[in-house]
């Protein structure tokens, strides 16, 4: 189930409130006392990087379960989608305890408990059972809830420095897809886009210039969107383009025109997260910068956010 932007902030009894994590999200699934499964929101098995929630799982949970979450690290105080890339493409004991990140699970509902399917009880109801259900504790975390104090809740994350809120209407089931019984009241600017090209890097850069992005506007073709050149690393500049080269094509993949002199295309596979601070009037992203790659989200699902 997933959440649609708004601009609208509001406080009502008939609403809870979650502070909204910069994360990876994850449904964990266990069947008939079975192994614990972590799945990515694009259908992929994400066990093995993330091991210690697998046993964390296992052991403070019961033989049957489905349940929705966000996988995060910390910078500090925050939740951090680039710190949480470290351990997104690993595998191996020794090769995660080398990065140092370590991982949280924050679950926020319950899909199913002892074989019984829970999806159509209210989210409130659900919420009290999921509270009941795990003996939680560290690295696996219950997503607290404030109830009514919607606005009050939302000028408190942002001051605190959060991503923002998730307002969940408070009576509806568990459907998915987007939702708006799910709201995001975001304090920052940011979203997923596909990457349809790149261009050529300057002077002493290595990899790359700048990814040219954009998002799918129904069926077809993608939506050019502008391009990032500022947000990376060394390391991730080279990544990338070695990414980006198995990829390559000879027609641009946009609906628009690009005027980039020597871009190169690529199917539109891969899936990059990207701060900006507003869209243009001509629909272009201003001043935007990349924060990490998104492997948890399918390319065809991208869209542009709007409220």
């Amino acid at each position: 189930m997933l959440a649609t932007l708004t601009e609208r902030r509001f406080s009502s009894g008939d609403w809870i409130f979650e502070r909204k994590f910069d994360g990876m999200r994850a449904l964990a699934v266990r069947e008939g006392g079975g192994a614990v499964q972590l799945w990515s929101r694009n259908e992929r098995r994400a066990d093995a990087s993330f091991p210690e929630l697998v046993e964390a799982l296992a052991e403070l949970g019961g033989p049957e379960f489905a349940v929705d979450g966000e996988i995060v690290a910390f910078d500090g105080r925050q939740t951090s989608f680039a710190r949480l890339q470290a351990r997104m493409h690993l595998t191996g004991a020794a090769r995660i305890a080398a990065t140092g990140v370590d991982v949280y699970y924050y679950v926020f509902d319950l899909l199913s408990l002892g074989g019984e399917d829970l999806t159509r009880f209210p989210l409130r109801d659900r919420k009290r059972l999921l509270k009941r259900a795990f003996d939680f504790r560290d690295p696996l975390r219950y997503s607290v809830h404030r109830n009514t104090v919607g606005r009050e809740y939302f000028e408190d994350a942002c001051g605190r420095g959060w991503e923002g809120v998730i307002a969940k209407r408070a009576a509806s089931r568990y459907r998915g897809g987007r939702s708006k019984d799910w709201l995001k009241f975001k304090c920052v600017r940011d979203q997923e886009f596909v990457v349809g090209g790149f261009t050529e890097p300057q002077g002493s850069r290595a990899g790359f210039g700048a990814l040219l992005v954009g998002y799918h506007d129904g069926p077809g073709p993608l939506r050019y969107a502008g391009k990032v050149g500022t947000g990376y690393d060394e390391r991730t500049l080279r990544a990338l383009r070695a990414r980006m080269d198995s990829l390559e094509r000879d027609s641009s993949p946009f609906q628009d025109r690009v005027r980039e002199k020597g871009a190169h295309w690529i199917e539109p596979e891969l899936v990059v997260q990207v701060g900006f601070t507003e869209w243009t009037t001509d629909g272009m992203l201003r001043h935007p910068r990349y924060q990490g790659e998104r492997t948890d989200k399918p390319a065809e699902d991208v869209v542009k956010e709007t409220v």
